[in-house]
């Protein structure tokens, strides 16, 4: 004769595991939402720091090379689909002249966490980028250097 056991020894866990695993999975869910947007922030600042340089550097001779590196780079961050008024544009180096090392600095605030479809709270985290480069020492039109790299008128 077989004999039936009716104890509940060797049960693990009842109907409150259900719930508990699905908070788990929620909250995970939204660290890797959170992770992913400080990452997808610090990708749109990297590129409206260099869309801001390229600008200045690239800006027609006479015209205003910070409003257009300006304009590049909320363009920038608006095509990332993020706020470009939150954007906080810095020229560390803004000497346009020729073979002038030109820099700019870009940042943007995160929330601490982010809720889908309801925003975000808390302080967060700040990306920010800086990106480098050189006005072309051989340009028409832009004024001679400081720095003497390039002579001819």
């Amino acid at each position: 004769m077989r004999r039936i056991r009716r104890d509940e020894s060797g049960q693990i866990a009842g109907i409150e595991a259900i719930p508990f695993g699905l908070l788990t999975f929620v909250v995970g869910a939204l660290f890797v939402a959170n992770a992913w947007a400080v990452i997808d922030a610090k990708m749109a600042v990297s590129a409206a720091a260099r869309e801001a340089t390229r600008a200045f550097v690239e800006a027609p001779a006479g015209a205003d090379a910070l409003a257009l590196a300006d304009a590049a780079a909320r363009s920038a961050i608006a095509g990332a689909g993020r706020d470009p008024n939150q954007l906080v544009l810095r020229a560390l180096d803004a000497t346009f002249a020729r073979c002038e090392t030109v820099r700019f600095q870009a940042s943007y605030q995160i929330p601490a966490i982010h809720v889908p479809w309801i925003g975000g709270f808390g302080s967060g985290f700040t990306a920010t980028a800086r990106h480098a480069e050189v006005v072309d020492p051989y340009r028409t039109g832009v004024p001679r250097t400081v720095n003497g790299c390039v002579s001819t008128p």
